[in-house]
Parts: C-alpha cells; sequence; structure tokens
C-alpha cells in the first residue's frame, strides 16, 4: 500500500515531488520499526505507537521532525481507511509533541540596502542581484522561483504568476525596483542566450545558470553565498530569510495578515501569524491611538497631569 500512498499524495493531493520524497523517507523509518520489533502494521497498538515515537526522540530528532512523521504515518493509515485497507487508525488519538517557540530570522530595511547595493557588470552579476531583490519584492519561496518561466511575468501589471505548495497558483508583485531590473534582465538575457551554442538554450526559463539551462534551488544557494561573500556581509542569510525579511517589512508597514498570508501561500493564517510578534510595539502604538478607551487614558492622563502643574 505505501506505493500507492505515495501515488495518492502526488496525484490527488497535489503534493511536490520533495514533500513526497520527505514522505517517503518517512515511512521508510516507520517500516524499518516494525520489521525489527516484529509488528504488522494492520496489528499496531497504542503500545506500539508510543514505542515507535520513543525510538524516534531516542534518534535526537526535534520536536518538528518526529511531528512530520507522526502526520506522515497518521495520514498513511487515513488513507488505508479509506480505501478498506484499515479498520483503525493508532496514530488517530497521538498528540503531537510540543513545539519550542520558533522566530523567524530577517533583515532590517537598511541591511537590505547593503545587500542590493552593488554594481552589476555582466548579465550574471545582473542576475545574481535580481535573485536578491526578487525574493525580497515577491516573499517567494526559492523552489517557486526557480521554477517560474519568462511566460509567468506580467510586466505591465507588475505581477508574476508562480506556482506553490499544492501547485496552487497565486499572484505576486514586483517593487519598482524589481521590475526595473527584470526588464534589464530580459533584455541581456536574450543577447546571452544567443551566443550559447543552440543545444544548450533553455529560453523559457526564466532564472538563467551559466550555461543557459534552468537555475536550480542549490545553485540560488551558492549564488547567494558568493554575492555575500562579496559584499562581507557577515550575517547568515538564506534564501529563505529574504521571504521572512518581506512578511516583516510589509506588516510592520501597516499590511493586513490576510492580505500577507495570500501573498505568501499560507494555508493556514497560524502559519503567517508567527511574524506578528516582530510588531508588536507598533500594534501597541496603532492602539493607542485608535481605541477610545486608550485615547481617553491618555487625555485623562494629561488632564491630571496640566492640573497638577497649575496647582
Amino acid at each position: 500500500m505505501l506505493k500507492e500512498y505515495l501515488v495518492y499524495l502526488r496525484s490527488v493531493r497535489n503534493l511536490s515531488a520533495n514533500t513526497i520524497l520527505s514522505y517517503a523517507k518517512d515511512m521508510e523509518q516507520f517500516m524499518r520499526f516494525l520489521e525489527e520489533r516484529g509488528y504488522r502494521e494492520e496489528h499496531l497498538d497504542v503500545k506500539g505507537v508510543r514505542e515507535f515515537v520513543t525510538v524516534l526522540s531516542r534518534r535526537n530528532l526535534s520536536a518538528k521532525s518526529i511531528n512530520r512523521v507522526i502526520s506522515c504515518v497518521r495520514g498513511y493509515y487515513r488513507f488505508k481507511q479509506r480505501y478498506g485497507h484499515a479498520a483503525e487508525n493508532p496514530f488517530r488519538a497521538l498528540r503531537s509533541l510540543k513545539m519550542d517557540k520558533w522566530l523567524p530570522s530577517f533583515l532590517v530595511e537598511e541591511e537590505m540596502r547593503k545587500l542590493l547595493d552593488f554594481p552589476a557588470n555582466d548579465f550574471l552579476e545582473l542576475r545574481d542581484k535580481l535573485i536578491i531583490e526578487f525574493l525580497y519584492s515577491t516573499g517567494c519561496r526559492i523552489s517557486e522561483m526557480t521554477s517560474l518561466n519568462t511566460g509567468d511575468l506580467n510586466l505591465k501589471d507588475g505581477l508574476v504568476k508562480v506556482t506553490g505548495k499544492g501547485r496552487k497558483e497565486r499572484l505576486v508583485y514586483l517593487g519598482r525596483s524589481a521590475r526595473s531590473l527584470v526588464m534589464e534582465y530580459l533584455g541581456r538575457r536574450n543577447a546571452y542566450l544567443a551566443a550559447l551554442p543552440g543545444s544548450r538554450r533553455q529560453s523559457n526559463a526564466l532564472f538563467l545558470n551559466r550555461g543557459g539551462g534552468r537555475l536550480t534551488p542549490r545553485g540560488v544557494r551558492v549564488i547567494l553565498g558568493r554575492s555575500l561573500d562579496r559584499l562581507g556581509f557577515e550575517k547568515r542569510v538564506t534564501p529563505h530569510t529574504f521571504r521572512h525579511t518581506f512578511a516583516t517589512h510589509i506588516l510592520n508597514r501597516g499590511a493586513d495578515i490576510r492580505v500577507v498570508q495570500e501573498l505568501l501561500g499560507h494555508a493556514s493564517l497560524s502559519t503567517t501569524q508567527v511574524y506578528t510578534h516582530l510588531g508588536v510595539e507598533r500594534l501597541k502604538d496603532i492602539y493607542t491611538h485608535a481605541h477610545p478607551h486608550a485615547k481617553l487614558r491618555g487625555t485623562r492622563a494629561e488632564h491630571e497631569s496640566r492640573a497638577g502643574e497649575g496647582s
């Protein structure tokens, strides 16, 4: 049934190839556990489930990783139930492990300006600069960016159609600076491709590698590391840092959290809410100036202060 489950994840759930690969590795751990402990998956009970979680914990896996494995196996049994291959789901009542609070790392606006303040003397340097600007301007995941084709751009309206998790499409926006860089990049891109042997050209991919093929996420990480070294930037930065920075900056400047959720392609609002902690002081300031009672307290305090000065 495992093979059918993975096919189901791809064809029905529309999960990405990378996600399915992770699920396959998680299921491999579970199947190995069953074999080593002499369990049969159709007869696994609550005691066996707890034993499995204990085994995972002893491998020094994080709570997040263990929860992912549990979720995967729970889904596997749910799949078997749906198609009549299991009567019970032994993982149904198992609670996820409590995770430590995670706060995203982001760059302040001055740091972003420094990262984008370098000349682009040739096509590849322009591409490297555009990668940083594009990730920051759109909030895209690295895999979403590298899978883009030139046909996904609408430069007139400053829009980009991206395909996110679960093959869900959404629109993201190019800021003025990003749009200008994209237009310059596209102009140089055609000349760069024309100088390459015909067999090495991949004309539909937006972001090209040195050989004219589609740039990969791994290639983006290498480029980013090289750019940071060239700029002498010591803070640890990953492609996902720009996604965190995008969300933090627009929330701090007043964007509605549900709009940010849509722009990031989050299925759940709770995923987006992790960024709100960064704007607590700003929210407090808005409350003080907007809430009638907050204003009343402030006005009364000012009144009493003035009264005290006059006595």
